[in-house]
């Protein structure tokens, strides 16, 4: 396989916190390769070290040990500037709260993260993409659970990210509420070719991914 086709590459991931006298030792020894383009779900119990995965791959954390490369840049190494940069340039967030603006509008909302994009997509044709074209000068409230993790969506895909990082995305919703978010993320991943990352608990989803991940007691099983 080409190096190129590699997004990451994760080795000897380990993440250790500190809580008063207790230590807690969310990841051991993780290693896994991630290609471009692939829709992965990641799939464990509560504690299994999901998030902190995530979050690592995305920036927001970083490891207590071993190294993990996006292409040719060792984020292990990096300093926080370089990472808040990353973040900003490459991955695009979809967590389980919405986190939108109330006083926003959904095109407004979408909006926002334009300013700091290099080369952004169309508003329009961001929320286009997640079907909510009819309801773009909506505020928050006025949309159902599920529109509103589709404008997060949106939120996250305008700046044209190369990775889009899901943490329960689903988590507040009804099962086919969740299933019709999850089939955006799958139309995001392949008609743009978005590295996609998607955690839950919901083993059904399992099959929309093109491949698995299971996480027990901090590492891959």
């Amino acid at each position: 396989m080409p190096q190129t086709d590699i997004v990451f590459r994760v080795r000897d991931l380990t993440k250790r916190y500190h809580t008063g006298e207790i230590d807690i030792l969310a990841l051991r020894d993780v290693s896994l390769e991630i290609r471009r383009g692939e829709f992965i779900v990641l799939l464990g119990a509560s504690g299994s070290g999901k998030s902190t995965l995530l979050n690592i791959l995305g920036g927001l954390d970083v490891p207590t040990s071993g190294e993990i490369d996006f292409g040719e840049h060792r984020l292990s190494q990096a300093s926080e500037a370089e990472l808040t940069r990353y973040r900003r340039e490459h991955v695009g967030f979809v967590f389980q709260f919405y986190n939108l603006i109330p006083s926003l509008t959904v095109r407004e909302n979408v909006a926002l993260v334009t300013d700091i994009a290099e080369d952004p997509m169309g508003v329009d044709e961001a929320i286009d993409m997640v079907g909510l074209t009819p309801r773009r000068d909506h505020f928050p409230a006025q949309l159902s659970g599920g529109e509103q993790q589709r404008v997060a969506i949106a939120r996250a895909i305008v700046k044209r990210p190369e990775v889009l990082l899901c943490d329960e995305p689903t988590g507040a919703l009804d099962y086919t509420t969740g299933k019709l978010v999850l089939d955006v993320i799958e139309r995001v991943n392949r008609e743009l070719g978005t590295t996609a990352l998607v955690i839950t608990h919901n083993a059904a989803i399992a099959s929309m991914a093109d491949r698995v991940i299971y996480l027990g007691d901090g590492q891959v099983q």
